[in-house]
């Protein structure tokens, strides 16, 4: 399948979503896909979370000014791949979005057993964890994805 747009998606799209969608910014310059982060429970826009800001500043990762987006019907088309950080809201995604053809946990489609946890309530080296976790999952899709079109 050749997908058009990528969504990461996390719970509250202020932490491990926006971090992923920046390691793969980072690693691919080419236009191949749309790609955002958006969150399952967005009630309001909030900024990232301020850990998760550190560790990508010390990452050099580009964040831009992130403000937290739901996803919604509309974000889905044919070729989206959705990607969930836990079984958890991929299942919710199932259930919700009836549209959703392919839709896979980051670590189910990279196959890495573990899925990726949230440090939310952790400390700077929980998050520092997250990233080095999000950053071996991202380059193994975008190895799967565009293979040897990308240079890492």
């Amino acid at each position: 399948m050749q997908f058009t747009k990528l969504i990461f998606l996390s719970t509250d799209n202020t932490c491990s979503s926006p971090l992923a969608e920046a390691i793969y910014h980072s690693l691919v310059s080419e236009d191949y896909l749309e790609v955002v982060s958006r969150g399952l429970v967005v009630l309001f826009e909030e900024p990232i979370n301020p850990k998760a800001a550190l560790v990508a500043q010390n990452h050099q990762l580009s964040l831009g000014e992130h403000r937290s987006a739901p996803l919604s019907h509309e974000d889905i088309t044919e070729g989206t791949l959705i990607l969930t950080m836990s079984e958890k809201q991929k299942q919710t995604v199932l259930e919700d979005y009836k549209e959703a053809a392919f839709v896979y946990t980051l670590n189910e489609f990279t196959g890495e057993i573990k899925e990726v946890l949230d440090p939310y309530g952790e400390g700077l080296l929980e998050y520092e964890e997250l990233y080095i976790a999000l950053a071996r999952m991202v380059k193994k899709m975008v190895i799967r994805l565009h293979g040897a079109d990308v240079n890492l």
